[in-house]
């Protein structure tokens, strides 16, 4: 199997039941059912990670609105562009292998950062993507497509 490498991860958050704020992270661990002590964990094996694009805040700070890293969701922040790839395309980011499951639908709560936000981000907040191979995600791992 063919590797790319595209990018980098920029930072990592989860988000536990007792905490609406993201929770900056140096590592995480994870495993076919999601990102072990995350909320999110076993839910949804196909929305159990979000990650998300810099160019996301890229283009609301174009837009004039300022909106601090973790406030979209995300699990995993990278400075790679991930929304044209087609669902099913696989990623190692760390020592995981992941998989595009589906892109991430608007939440109505970002439109409490800034009424624009839902509209600006459309079809430029994030992907999900569902674990394939275990393993661990830290900060400054590359990011390879596999082809």
């Amino acid at each position: 199997m063919e590797a790319i490498k595209a990018g980098k991860v920029i930072a990592l958050y989860i988000t536990t039941t007792e905490t609406k704020q993201p929770i900056p992270k140096d590592a995480l661990q994870v495993d076919e059912k999601g990102i072990l002590l995350d909320k999110h964990y076993d839910k949804n094996i196909d929305r159990s990670i979000l990650v998300t694009s810099r160019d996301s805040y890229l283009m609301a700070k174009q837009q004039g609105i300022e909106i601090p890293h973790g406030a979209l969701g995300e699990n995993i922040l990278i400075d790679y562009n991930p929304y044209a790839l087609p669902v099913g395309t696989r990623m190692k980011i760390g020592s995981a292998i992941t998989e595009i499951s589906q892109d991430c639908t608007l939440c109505k709560h970002l439109s409490s950062i800034d009424k624009r936000v839902p509209k600006l981000l459309k079809n430029d907040r994030g992907i999900f993507v569902k674990v394939v191979e275990q393993g661990w995600i830290k900060t400054g791992d590359d990011i390879l497509i596999l082809e």
